[in-house]
């Protein structure tokens, strides 16, 4: 990992820290289960969607709402994986 894709990884997991809960979790044990940093591509979505207002990013994760692209879906999805 080079120091870009460093400092961006930290950047992320620290904009992960929401407050709440529900989010927080999922959030958290997507960064456990993140062995290799983000790629460029999934990079930007993530800051997109932890752009998102809490409750408008619980309605994506928890399948209130459908994604509005291939993009975001294909996030939405790595982000509600189940704990190894």
């Amino acid at each position: 990992m080079n120091e870009q894709q460093r400092v961006q990884s930290e950047r992320l997991r620290w904009q992960s820290r929401r407050a709440l809960l529900e989010l927080d979790l999922v959030l958290r044990r997507f960064w456990q289960q993140q062995p290799e940093p983000l790629g460029d591509t999934q990079a930007a979505v993530l800051e997109s969607l932890l752009a998102m207002e809490d409750h408008d990013l619980w309605e994506l994760l928890s399948g209130r709402q459908d994604a509005a692209d291939r993009e975001t879906q294909a996030m939405v999805v790595l982000l509600r994986q189940p704990a190894n």
